[in-house]
């Protein structure tokens, strides 16, 4: 269906270039689309199943994107890559883009399972062939781009100065919860992988500014802004903007909340349904 209806879309000649003006830091609008006219971008969001846009009232994928100035032809880089925001990304980057998805190395491993990680961590090597190929056929389209696959922070030389994005999205907590070095090294391997005027795009779990420190080191799914600004800014880029879009007032965690108490991790407790989805931190920075 979606592949039908995008190729419609081409064939009318209804696609057009996403434009985008950044938002100053700390400012924004929860309107959709921002004003802008219903283009190609808003086609893909559009053509996707109901179960999938349900969550576009917590996740605003189009405002979002837009933000990051995701657009046809990049080479970007999607950390704990799935259908849900693969579904859009591939059919927006298009055939001549390149879709690179990226998952947790070993030490993500030996940190979650000890000394019995190493079957778990062989496991893991399916990804590096399995999910290239599974990812051509997110968001069902003729001419997916290409894909490749890796282990993160420690990504390969050779990426080095290539990718236009790299989009975090809801996955920096587990590079801060076992030991914060890797945090540190994700945004120093993003500096190094990014050209020039190159764009990190974080969303992420927000934990209050006055938080115990022990409790927001990510255990529990929440990250300080200032702990992931601080470390981006320290890799050398620079903060470009500061967004709200994905913010969820309704969430105000407490020392001993976990963030999976809430949907849609957890769906049968009508007082965390109520919630929502977790308060989130948007972030864009630049590379110099």
């Amino acid at each position: 269906m979606l592949r039908t209806l995008i190729n419609t879309a081409f064939s009318a000649g209804l696609f057009t270039a996403i434009s985008f003006t950044a938002l100053s830091v700390n400012a924004d609008s929860h309107g959709h689309n921002h004003g802008h006219s219903h283009d190609r971008l808003s086609n893909i969001i559009d053509a996707r199943s109901d179960e999938a846009s349900a969550r576009d009232q917590y996740r605003h994928p189009e405002e979002t994107l837009r933000l990051f100035g995701i657009e046809e032809g990049m080479t970007v880089i999607d950390s704990l890559p799935g259908s849900w925001y693969g579904d859009i990304l591939v059919p927006l980057i298009g055939p001549t883009g390149k879709y690179i998805g990226v998952r947790y190395g070993e030490w993500f491993f030996k940190a979650r399972f000890g000394d019995d990680y190493k079957s778990q961590w062989e496991g893991a090597q399916s990804f590096l062939t399995e999910w290239p190929e599974s990812a051509r056929d997110y968001g069902d389209i003729n001419n997916p781009p290409e894909t490749e696959a890796y282990f993160f922070p420690g990504l390969p030389q050779s990426l080095n100065g290539t990718v236009d994005a790299w989009l975090l999205i809801r996955s920096l907590h587990h590079t801060n919860r076992f030991d914060p070095q890797y945090l540190d090294q994700t945004a120093a391997d993003a500096f190094r992988v990014l050209k020039s005027g190159g764009i990190v795009g974080i969303v992420q779990h927000r934990a209050p500014e006055n938080a115990d420190e022990d409790w927001a080191n990510g255990n529990n799914g929440y990250l300080k802004q200032s702990r992931v600004i601080d470390a981006f800014k320290n890799a050398g880029f620079i903060l470009e903007n500061a967004s709200e879009i994905n913010a969820n007032r309704k969430d105000q965690p407490e020392v001993g909340d976990m963030v999976w108490r809430l949907p849609p991790s957890t769906t049968d407790n009508p007082a965390t349904m109520a919630i929502g989805e977790s308060d989130r931190m948007t972030l864009k920075f630049s590379k110099p």
